[in-house]
């Protein structure tokens, strides 16, 4: 990579994530659009003699953004579909079935923000296997840049305190200082819990810009946050995470 393109990328990041955050304004269709090419991509899972993409999309929106497309959802789905197959068929990937794009509400996402959730499944008549594949975790996105004021950047997003975040279960504390926390039984699991009501991967913490989210990776009994079932959730400082028998506390504290 060169010089100049590192620069241009590391103003990108610094626009979308500080600056995007001070003026924000409605999802556009071309960010969608954008953001699933980007999801298929990075959910690649190589089988025997095939390269497999997810086959179905999940796009979360505000209740304002998803108001906008209401009296042409229909008609966007299916050219987000129709997008996805293409770029698909241009690059060689193998789809099971055409790929579905669908639309929910998610009252936890302000104006601009959208996350998009992955899946490879089988379909009747389909092919007669399914590759072994986990669910893309939710990715949470933000328009780059708007017309509606919202609150001012952190300290910590400008870089003036470090801050500390902490999952705590049974008594030991855990500090969260990846992207991406997999909690579970497995040994593999960044927070491992020798619950039996646990699944092997169970849930994970992740981090997008500034915002910390529960994304429960279809485990067997489910994930709650403060006593609620969900699969996906914003999470706030003070939360508990409830996976099997265990709780976790969710904690976010400036570095002193």
């Amino acid at each position: 990579m060169s010089v100049l393109r590192s620069i241009e990328q590391k103003i990108e990041s610094l626009f979308e994530g500080i600056f995007g955050r001070a003026f924000r304004t409605n999802v556009q269709p071309v960010e969608i659009a954008r953001k699933l090419v980007k999801e298929l991509e990075d959910h690649k899972t190589v089988s025997v003699s095939k390269v497999y993409v997810p086959n179905e999309y999940t796009v979360y929106l505000s209740t304002a953004d998803r108001e906008q497309f209401a009296t042409y959802e229909d008609s966007l789905r299916v050219e987000l579909a129709e997008y996805l197959a293409e770029h698909a068929r241009r690059e060689h990937l193998a789809v099971m079935g055409k790929p579905v794009v669908l639309f929910e509400t998610d009252e936890d996402l302000d104006l601009g923000e959208f996350g998009i959730a992955t899946r490879i499944v089988q379909r009747r008549g389909g092919p007669s296997q399914e590759p072994d594949v986990e669910p893309g975790a939710t990715m949470v996105y933000r328009t780059p840049a708007a017309q509606q004021a919202t609150g001012a950047a952190s300290p910590t997003e400008l870089g003036v305190a470090r801050e500390v975040v902490t999952l705590t279960a049974n008594g030991t504390r855990h500090e969260v200082t990846d992207s991406r926390v997999v909690i579970g039984r497995s040994r593999d699991c960044d927070v491992q819990l020798p619950d039996p009501n646990v699944s092997r991967r169970h849930a994970e913490v992740r981090r997008e810009g500034s915002t910390y989210w529960l994304v429960d990776l279809d485990s067997t009994n489910g994930s709650q946050l403060n006593g609620r079932r969900t699969a996906r959730a914003k999470l706030e400082d003070g939360d508990t995470i409830t996976v099997g028998s265990t709780d976790l506390v969710f904690e976010r504290r400036l570095a002193e």
